[in-house]
């Protein structure tokens, strides 16, 4: 498929709840858990895991031709995980 075709359907699979073609928009913030620490799919809470924001992910993994992506609610949060994947210290060579 191409980058048009992509955009439009990647992420877009029908919702098996309603048949839905486009994904409907969740506007949850948290979710029910089946039992104490067991949650439905990995949702907890929407900052952590939201359905929409896996479908948006897996558009702009595949749009970008990766196997991956990570979108993020803020600058901050983004900047605060890539700082997250530094080790602290000095370069080598610095005095």
């Amino acid at each position: 498929m191409g980058f048009a075709t992509n955009a439009i359907h990647v992420g877009q699979e029908p919702d098996p709840r309603t048949g839905a073609v486009v994904m409907p928009i969740y506007q949850t913030s948290t979710y029910v858990q089946e039992e104490f620490g067991k949650y439905r799919e990995g949702f907890d809470y929407a900052r952590t895991n939201h359905p929409n924001r896996k479908a948006l992910e897996k558009t702009l993994a595949k749009l970008e031709g990766g196997h991956a992506a990570y979108a993020f609610s803020s600058g901050m949060a983004a900047i605060d995980a890539v700082f997250r994947l530094l080790r602290a210290g000095r370069p080598r060579g610095a005095v």
